[in-house]
């Protein structure tokens, strides 16, 4: 299950990143892009992520998975199109075997949302005049 080294390789750079930010002291929220075609099951991931975050900094974190779509385009024709599972990598129009992937290939970090140890300072909201 290469899910398990994927949630490793996640939490191994949040880590890296809240140690860079100083003071960190719980990681709330990752968000990942995952592509359609980046044979990851979402599920596998969230799962495997839960048990590897146990004992850190981001234990407790919640594992937001955002879809991309598989997309395509002809080179000869230009014509775009869902690539789908399993993936149609002619081109459905000219059926042309020359196509370049514009996406659904992503697994990357795109958010992670932190608490630091710093108290945040008071906001100073204007009082209400009374009448």
């Amino acid at each position: 299950m290469h899910e398990m080294s994927i949630a490793l390789a996640v939490i191994g750079q949040v880590e890296e990143a809240a140690g860079r930010a100083g003071d960190i002291t719980a990681v709330r929220e990752v968000r990942l892009q995952v592509g359609e075609l980046a044979g990851v099951v979402p599920e596998a991931l969230s799962f495997c992520f839960e048990l590897a975050c146990a004992g850190t900094v981001l234990e407790g974190a919640e594992l937001v998975t955002d879809f991309v779509p598989g997309r395509a385009r002809c080179a000869p024709c230009a014509h775009e199109w869902a690539v789908g599972m399993p993936p149609l990598l002619s081109c459905p129009r000219c059926d042309g075997g020359s196509t370049d992937l514009l996406s659904g290939r992503e697994l990357q970090i795109v958010a992670v949302r932190w608490e630091d140890g710093r108290t945040p300072a008071p906001t100073r909201e204007p009082i209400p005049e009374e009448r």
